[in-house]
């Protein structure tokens, strides 16, 4: 089992996070920020939209179950990724699409998928691509969030 890593945001990350735990080859989720200046950063402070980050999913994933590339081909299919800085009606810097690349292979495969979505979707395609800084976990209550509150009842 060879496992990678790799981070994503796709608006809200509890959506996010739910859909990816669905897909085979996903070993772990973990939701936070990732992509802005700001250390450390908390959940109310990147919803003000000031400190640069998107709410952002790490994955990891087993290789030889799915690949770098199915992966992002299952980014595109779990949001719009043709809507600037929003999601629906999750609006912010913060709910942007983007693609936070570990390493130059990374870089390369999602500059290729992006371009061949475009070419699919004959559209603009507003996600970002750039190079992975720190990824900051949410706190705690964030983590599996939807898994959670199917399962708690008051």
């Amino acid at each position: 089992m060879k496992n990678n890593k790799a981070i994503l945001a796709a608006g809200c990350f509890w959506g996010v996070q739910e859909y990816f735990n669905k897909i085979n080859g996903i070993i772990s989720t973990r939701v936070g920020y990732s992509g802005g200046f700001k250390e450390d950063p908390t959940y109310e402070e990147v919803c003000s939209g000031n400190t640069g980050h998107a709410e952002s999913i790490l994955l990891v994933f087993d290789e030889n179950l799915i690949n770098y590339n199915n992966l992002l081909d299952c980014f595109w299919e779990c949001h719009d990724p043709t809507q600037l800085n929003r999601q629906g009606p999750d609006i912010g810097s913060q709910y942007r699409s983007a693609i936070f690349y570990l390493d130059e292979k990374q870089k390369e495969i999602a500059t290729k998928s992006k371009k061949k979505i475009f070419e699919k979707l004959n559209q603009s395609i507003a996600t970002e691509i750039s190079q992975a800084k720190t990824f900051f976990d949410a706190e705690a209550y964030h983590q599996d969030y939807i898994y959670k509150s199917r399962i708690i009842k008051y």
